[in-house]
């Protein structure tokens, strides 16, 4: 089994730990997994011929070894080119009318944080980011600031990188963090940046945007910028600011809520789709931003001073969404988000570059990137005002998410949140998250397919057959304890994809606590993707188990938390 020791904590990296949770001996070696996996393969690595053992010497078991492993790397880097070259080839097609739909086209956006990647150090750190949104058909980053010393000179990577790209980027002021009162600084630092080559632009006029700053003066910023400003800022219409100042505005609750922040409640439903209709009415006919979000949980214990703890129903949002958005064609939408971990609706890679806000406990081993890629058909139909994602739909995909245990699993021995902490913003529960009791013990599977199919679905004992028409269409199977394998067969014989996720659902508690971020995969299989280790240096505050990782099991194979 391999394992990263960080201080006194002992990080699980590796399949075998998700098998040890299963009962699976827990000597079994990281070859022997990675056998396992081999034998499963339909094709390319099964045509091996299997020898005598006494025909086999020391040098033949070498040599079969490393061209395994050499095929095993060739397997995973030409399903990881193939991906990136069909996606490249759509993201050429939006690409090259981008500067048409800067002057009134739609324009897909999203957020990303650059409060966490303040230990970046050169333009290229931010290259990968670039360029796997652009492949996927995102046409700019909206840059979160705020007032971190190393705000002013990540931007300037940003920015560099996002021009070394072919990609745009724009300003998010967040008002966490700026006043509503620095509206000339505000200004004059989107004068500044509106200069660089990759500042995304509409209708010739600077694009620039906010997270909350109701109350700014307008005019001052625009005066202070001293250049035509395309301000799309996340005001809000029930807090009576002036929207005939602004140009567009973000809605930026992605989320069904109860109107105050927190998840639904008997008599308190406020869906996304009422948060359009409000937005759209306070802007009458000026553009509007619609959000599209996947999911949102956070978990922070008294072990930050940012305590937080609660869940919106995510279930099926991300997929339900897309199809709103095909339906209303907002002029622009905001992903919700490329990399905000601390609150689970990050799309982008773990592996990109960030800092860690505690967050590495409900982050670690749990890969989003399935989301992206279940995104970019929509994103293409979206662009060309399409209402139908079918024609979009250019290969075979299974997308499929679900959270690492049932959500009655008591982990109050063991959870991170069961102490007192600083409740004054009143976003911080003990236990559970709040809204927990919304979530569905369900695994979602989403098909991408250019043709019929059935879809066979396994979650621990739990089986579910179905048809699944052309298209994009989400289905789901009961959670259970155990492996989750999917199975796309065409035609009464053919397996057009077939595959176990990589993690089970587990009946102990991750590193100890209420984790109820989900793992979401694909079929084909899609990158290796984990944290480095600058992205879970705060994983041990305040756990009170020593042993954290995809599913935190001891080196025993027994759960260190039940």
């Amino acid at each position: 089994m391999t394992s990263v020791t960080v201080g006194s904590l002992v990080l699980m990296t590796d399949e075998t730990a998700y098998r040890a949770a299963l009962g699976e001996p827990a000597t079994e070696t990281r070859q022997s997994a990675s056998k396992a996996k081999e034998d499963r393969t339909p094709v390319g690595l099964r045509h091996r011929q299997r020898l005598h053992a006494a025909e086999q010497n020391t040098i033949s078991i070498i040599l079969e070894i490393a061209i395994l492993m050499i095929l095993k790397s060739l397997l995973r880097a030409s399903v990881a080119l193939a991906g990136l070259v069909a996606s490249s080839a759509i993201g050429q097609q939006w690409q090259d009318s981008l500067a048409t739909r800067q002057n009134g086209g739609n324009l897909v956006f999203c957020h990303f944080m650059i409060g966490i990647v303040g230990g970046r150090t050169s333009a290229a750190d931010y290259d990968d980011d670039m360029k796997r949104a652009k492949a996927a058909g995102i046409d700019a980053f909206a840059l979160n600031i705020g007032v971190d010393p190393f705000t002013e000179q990540q931007l300037q990577y940003a920015y560099e990188s996002a021009d070394n790209n072919g990609m745009k980027v724009f300003i998010s002021f967040d008002f966490n963090w700026f006043k509503t009162g620095e509206a000339s600084r505000v200004g004059q630092m989107i004068a500044t940046y509106g200069e660089k080559p990759a500042q995304l632009m509409y209708d010739n006029k600077v694009f620039a945007s906010s997270f909350a700053g109701d109350g700014l003066d307008v005019s001052a910023m625009r005066e202070a910028a001293g250049v035509d400003v395309f301000w799309a800022p996340n005001f809000h219409p029930e807090k009576g600011s002036d929207f005939g100042a602004i140009d567009s505005a973000l809605n930026w609750m992605g989320w069904p809520n109860d109107g105050n922040n927190k998840a639904p409640k008997p008599g308190a439903n406020v869906t996304v789709k009422d948060g359009d209709d409000a937005y759209m009415a306070a802007l009458g006919d000026k553009p509007y931003m619609a959000p599209v979000s996947p999911w949102f949980f956070t978990h922070f214990g008294p072990e930050v001073p940012y305590s937080k703890n609660w869940l919106f129903p995510s279930d099926t949002l991300w997929f339900d969404r897309w199809q709103e958005i095909l339906a209303l064609q907002p002029r622009f939408i905001e992903i919700v988000t490329w990399n905000d971990y601390g609150e689970s609706h990050y799309i982008g890679r773990l592996d990109s570059p960030h800092g860690d806000d505690g967050n590495s406990k409900w982050v670690y081993g749990f890969p989003h990137n399935g989301w992206l890629d279940m995104a970019v058909p929509f994103m293409a139909a979206y662009r060309e005002g399409a209402s139908d994602v079918g024609p979009y739909i250019k290969e075979d995909k299974v997308v499929y998410w679900f959270r690492p245990t049932l959500k009655d699993l008591d982990c109050d021995a063991t959870d991170t949140t069961m102490q007192d902490a600083d409740n004054s913003t009143g976003n911080y529960f003990k236990g559970r998250p709040n809204g927990w009791e919304t979530a569905q013990d369900k695994v979602y599977v989403v098909t991408l397919l250019t043709e019929d199919a059935t879809l066979e679905m396994t979650a621990g004992g739990n089986s579910q057959t179905v048809e699944a028409p052309a298209g994009a269409n989400i289905f789901s199977v009961d959670m259970a304890p155990g492996m989750v394998s999917f199975r796309v067969v065409r035609g009464g014989s053919e397996v057009v994809l077939e595959g176990e996720a990589g993690m089970p659902i587990l009946d102990s508690c991750p590193c100890g606590i209420y984790n109820f971020n989900p793992y979401v995969g694909t079929l084909p299989e899609g990158e290796p993707d984990e944290l480095l280790p600058e992205g879970y240096a705060q994983i041990s505050a305040g756990l009170k188990v020593d042993k954290c990782g995809p599913n935190a099991v001891a080196a025993t194979g027994a759960a260190t938390a039940a």
